[in-house]
């Protein structure tokens, strides 16, 4: 193999051996490594013109010694990072959490299922975390007793641990705690702790959180969780045997799905909830009669979570059993037909405002009438943070509530959550929870192992086999801003833009 010399710009490369049994090509990478040059940019001055790629050395005629001239630019010479490559698990908890997408899982310690999934569902409702971490780290208003002081605390700490954590994270003292504030949760058969009902677990925390929630200062919204959770319904009781008639008021945290075999439809089985028959004595009559209680919705929350009624008590086994009918439920729930007459007309204009901004998405047009100086005033809130899981808009905080502006609801809901029963019986199976993110991709928390899942996976847990089927649903709303003081608003508002 001859060796040549080499000149480029101002350096001369004595010694290169040309292989002639390779094409030019080859030669060309060999300067490349030298140089910097890429061959497509190499000019290699020979005998008769330029060298190319493919030409026959042997007509090329190169001789052993024989000086060649090579012009060409190198391209830019990438430097060396000034930092190696760092790994995941040598990053900050903080970061690792951000680097996977989602927050921590919680050691299961013996049937405590029901209370993990309860968390995790609870634990993504940044409002609520924001209102923890306001709650005084000592010192209690004198209305509050200690164990309901200690269990928030308690659930404060644990939803700060799961953010900062990557790792499993172990629930002991909220558990210690809970069972000190309600010993059904501690009860055990055959020395064993035995599961307990999600539900109950998520109706019990959350009473408890309503009461230590609340500001002392009165101009401040003094129940976060009412605004956070709470449903206001207006019924009307109507005695068909004696005309008599009255209307009821009542704050709940929940809308129960009856489940019947007429019922296949979420929907369907929230119309069936909201309407009950009752035994009570008639002052006309002077007699016990039947009444027919029939509510509406007068007030909706930003987060609305729905229970379906799946386990009744079995008189025969003295346990109770599960329903394990299908009932499906959407991503999307639109409560406007089971609001009450008044509630529904302040519905109208945010309404109108989400159609149109939603069509405008779409390139479809939009009604001539959004050009009303009042509707211009209302702005899109939570189109695109909401309903596709994607970042708050500007108009936001940092939890996705108005800071300086008032919220319109819409009446329509987007699901963020599903707390799921496997098995069939309450006090046995396992439960879970499915969770949406903040970057729109759904986690299923199974205990210490969460785990990424497929939307379209979300809604097939409806039940109808011994898979698991969804037991509470919590949905978000989707609003709109209103930017005119002067408009009335719908629904609660809960003011945290300190926490933002």
């Amino acid at each position: 193999m001859p060796t040549v010399s080499v000149k480029w710009q101002k350096e001369v490369f004595p010694a290169v051996e040309i292989d002639t049994s390779q094409p030019p090509l080859v030669f060309k990478c060999q300067l490349y490594d030298l140089t910097g040059v890429p061959p497509e940019r190499q000019k290699i001055m020979v005998k008769g013109g330029l060298l190319k790629d493919d030409a026959d050395w042997s007509t090329v005629g190169v001789k052993e010694g024989q000086k060649l001239m090579m012009m060409g630019t190198a391209d830019e010479i990438v430097k060396a990072p000034e930092k190696g490559p760092v790994f995941m698990e040598d990053l900050p908890e903080e970061e690792q959490v951000v680097a996977v997408g989602h927050t921590a899982g919680l050691f299961n310690l013996g049937n405590t299922c029901y209370m993990n999934s309860t968390l995790q569902c609870l634990h993504s409702v940044p409002e609520l975390k924001s209102a923890l971490l306001k709650y005084p780290h000592s010192g209690r208003s004198n209305e509050l007793d200690q164990s309901s002081h200690l269990l928030t605390m308690a659930t404060r700490d644990l939803f700060t641990d799961l953010d900062r954590n990557f790792k499993p994270v172990t629930p002991m003292h909220f558990l210690t705690v809970l069972r000190k504030k309600y010993p059904q949760f501690g009860q055990l058969h055959n020395g064993v702790y035995m599961q307990q009902d999600a539900e109950e677990c998520w109706t019990q925390l959350l009473y408890t959180l309503s009461q230590s929630l609340k500001s002392p200062d009165s101009r401040e919204n003094q129940e976060t969780v009412k605004a956070l959770f709470g449903i206001d319904l207006v019924s009307r009781v109507h005695c068909a045997e004696s005309g008599e008639e009255s209307s009821e008021s009542e704050s709940v945290y929940s809308l129960k799905c009856h489940i019947s075999h007429e019922v296949n439809h979420l929907h369907e089985g929230l119309k069936h909830g909201l309407k009950s028959e009752l035994e009570k004595v008639s002052p006309s009559l002077g007699r016990s009669a039947i009444y027919l209680k029939e509510s509406r919705i007068s007030d909706l929350p930003r987060y609305l979570t729905v229970q379906f009624v799946r386990f009744f008590w079995k008189r025969e086994s003295n346990q109770k059993a599960k329903i394990l009918r299908k009932v499906d439920y959407p991503l999307e729930l639109d409560v406007y037909d089971l609001c009450s007459e008044e509630l529904r007309k302040n519905l109208e204009g945010p309404r109108k405002i989400l159609r149109d901004e939603e069509s405008k998405k779409f390139g479809l047009k939009t009604s001539e009438k959004n050009t009303d100086s009042k509707e211009n005033d209302v702005k899109m809130l939570d189109i695109e943070g909401s309903s596709n899981g994607g970042e708050p808009s500007t108009a936001t905080n940092q939890e996705g509530v108005p800071s300086d502006k008032q919220a319109q609801f819409t009446g329509i809901y987007d699901l963020i959550a599903v707390l799921t029963h496997k098995g069939r019986s309450a006090d046995s199976g396992h439960y879970v929870a499915w969770v949406k993110q903040d970057n729109g991709k759904w986690i299923l928390y199974d205990d210490d192992n969460p785990t990424p899942q497929r939307e379209e996976d979300i809604t097939k847990l409806s039940g109808g086999g011994d898979w698991h089927m969804a037991y509470i649903c919590m949905y978000k709303a989707r609003v709109v801003s209103d930017m005119s003081s002067s408009s009335s608003t719908v629904g609660k508002s809960v003011d945290l833009s300190e926490a933002s």
